[in-house]
């Protein structure tokens, strides 16, 4: 059976970090505050020279170099992200000039914070389409330019980063092997960010306050850990894997309070979660694959381990995915 296999990570973080006190100066929070909260003590933010697509092209180049791939290689670039470099063309064409892949077609996918996941599940879709498939796979974000500053309650949450995997298929009994996704639209305006405001006075929102993220974090922890529970164990029985199958569950990088609810329902062992939350915050799409570049190459991954993804992200947009690395 040809199954899609991960055959390089990488990842770039940008040079400038941005502590908890250093956010005490700019709004009224503090250190203890964020961290007993959030779990978040520093977070990355983006510079000149570190657009979008020019972090998600340096984490490209390091996957493709673990894997000896050239980018004229590649067949398809997707990158998941929510704040691209520009509406159009796509942050996925940016790369391919940047990275040189001429014979690859490309374009971004929006699932929020479950894009990487998203995206891994489409990647694998095709793999089952063609199996000699070479495909980039991006999760990139430049969040420092779509919070709102003045707001305590979301500023001290999101950082900037991508993390890239390159996939092909594989009969060796590797690759992925189930995923369980998921949307609810009726629940959108629980965590949303606004596009810039409408040229057509007619198409106007009356209530547009900026294009910037906007959350109701009471509500998103409780649907978070409710839906990817649900949206775990339900793969977990249709694979008929047991949790301690499981060697490691990378999950999105929130809240570390989502995290220890979600690690004591699912009954997993801590020293089966990676979690790097403290040091980069939440960078939605690109959280998970820039964990699992560093669990990667910190050798917290052998091959023929069973590995669990859950993710949970604004849309709603929310799931899980398994495969054996």
């Amino acid at each position: 059976m040809i199954r899609a296999v991960i055959l390089g990570t990488g990842s770039c973080l940008p040079a400038r970090t941005l502590t908890n006190l250093e956010l005490e100066q700019m709004v009224e929070t503090s250190d203890e505050w964020i961290t007993t909260r959030t779990g978040i003590r520093n977070r990355h933010i983006a510079a000149a020279g570190e657009q979008t697509y020019q972090l998600a092209a340096k984490a490209a180049r390091r996957a493709l170099a673990v894997t000896g791939i050239d980018p004229e290689e590649l067949d398809l670039i997707i990158v998941a992200t929510i704040s691209p470099h520009m509406i159009m063309p796509s942050t996925a064409c940016f790369v391919q000039a940047e990275l040189g892949a001429v014979n690859a077609f490309a374009y971004d996918i929006n699932a929020a914070c479950a894009g990487f996941t998203y995206g891994l599940d489409l990647a694998s879709n095709y793999i089952q389409n063609r199996a000699d498939m070479k495909i980039l796979l991006i999760g990139a974000e430049t969040l420092s330019a779509r919070v709102n500053w003045q707001d305590r309650n979301t500023c001290v949450l999101f950082g900037d980063g991508a993390g890239a995997v390159i996939v092909s298929g594989s009969s060796d009994g590797r690759g992925i092997f189930g995923s369980n996704l998921k949307a609810d639209g009726k629940l959108w305006n629980l965590l949303f960010m606004d596009s810039p405001e409408s040229l057509n006075p007619d198409l106007q929102r009356q209530d547009w306050q900026g294009a910037h993220i906007q959350m109701n974090g009471s509500d998103i922890f409780k649907h978070a850990v409710r839906l990817m529970e649900d949206a775990v164990k339900t793969l977990l029985r249709k694979t008929k894997t047991a949790i301690e199958d499981i060697s490691l569950m990378i999950p999105h990088q929130a809240n570390i309070r989502i995290l220890n609810n979600l690690k004591e329902r699912l009954g997993i062992s801590e020293e089966k979660i990676f979690i790097n939350l403290s040091q980069y915050g939440n960078t939605s799409a690109a959280s998970i694959p820039i964990a699992l570049d560093e669990a990667h190459r910190q050798g917290r991954l052998v091959r023929g381990d069973i590995v669990l993804l859950c993710t949970f992200g604004g849309g709603l947009t929310w799931g899980s995915l398994l495969m054996r690395w």
